[in-house]
């Protein structure tokens, strides 16, 4: 890859453009376009571009139609079908003016066409309304994926990110664990302090998990009612129990009363971990199966406590 421009103090405020073009005159014709508002990459070929944006995540991608090895098309195809990059806009920019050229791009899910030789007020207006509309589709798809009641990430967010993440963890040979967390007692909770306090009980027990999380990508959502699940990519069995452990820890010292619970006086979750290589983990269900069966034997165990392999299989 080449970054087109260096990054400046102000440059991860700066939404950043893939250009895709194999011809040094039309990446500078682009840059000089563009460079003032944005920050600019620039791949000069169909298999650089795909592996780009899976590792930059690019807020949009100028690309063109003809280029050696993969085409245009091709790169605006596979990028569609993966679910890590199909949010990504493509505006095709292309010498080519024919209405079936055009046609075929749309319909693989490109947002725009520019025709060269760019008119530089056209390019810039193209890209800033593709960039407006990513913005909004972006927050929309946020509200969409958060728990109304706590805030973290609810259940379609967890099992989408899993899928997106076994994936990446099965290319890779990297490990993947979960953690499923349930809040002890918290029927006798919301019989004892009311709906209102269990609402704002599960508030603060979101709150201090989200805190023990120390890397960006780890995922904590709501699973349903009281249970809440951890996602560690990148994490081994191992790993993953001393995260459950600090959890598990954060709850306990946060202090929430809980005047009927016969673990603590103070509110306790149980947590249940498993690992992608752990046996029999060759599956999300079975992974979650997993969890959750060391979940259920850290309750029968007494409660508060944390459950799971301390090893892989």
């Amino acid at each position: 890859m080449t970054e087109a421009n260096a990054a400046g103090p102000d440059a991860p405020h700066r939404s950043r453009l893939l250009v895709v073009d194999d011809q040094q005159v039309n990446v500078q014709a682009l840059y000089q376009a563009l460079s003032a508002e944005h920050q600019i990459f620039v791949a000069t070929g169909g298999e650089q571009a795909l592996s780009l944006c899976l590792a930059k995540q690019p807020d949009l991608v100028l690309l063109d139609v003809v280029m050696p090895g993969i085409d245009g098309f091709e790169v605006c195809r596979r990028l569609k079908a993966d679910p890590r990059t199909r949010d990504i806009p493509v505006i095709f920019v292309t010498a080519s003016s024919e209405e079936e050229a055009e046609t075929h791009g749309l319909e693989l899910g490109a947002a725009d066409f520019i025709t060269k030789p760019i008119s530089p007020a056209i390019v810039r207006a193209r890209v800033r309304t593709q960039l407006t509309l990513k913005a909004q589709a972006d927050l929309l798809r946020q509200m969409a994926f958060l728990d109304g009641l706590t805030g973290v990430w609810n259940r379609r967010a967890f099992d989408e990110r899993l899928q997106t993440e076994w994936l990446r963890a099965t290319r890779s040979g990297h490990p993947l664990s979960v953690v499923l967390i349930d809040v002890d007692h918290f029927k006798r909770y919301n019989d004892h302090y009311g709906h209102q306090a269990g609402d704002d009980c599960l508030r603060r027990v979101a709150e201090v998990l989200t805190r023990q999380l120390n890397r960006p990508g780890d995922m904590l959502a709501r699973y349903g009612g009281e249970e809440f699940v951890c996602l560690l990519p990148e994490t081994d069995a191992a790993g993953a129990l001393e995260v459950a452990q600090r959890l598990e820890r954060g709850v306990r010292a946060e202090a929430i009363p809980h005047a009927e619970s016969v673990v603590d006086p103070s509110v306790t979750v149980s947590l249940g971990v498993a690992a992608r290589s752990g046996e029999g983990c060759n599956t999300t269900a079975n992974l979650l199966a997993a969890a959750d069966a060391q979940l259920y034997r850290a309750k029968t165990e007494g409660r508060g406590r944390v459950c799971g392999l301390a090893a892989a299989a």
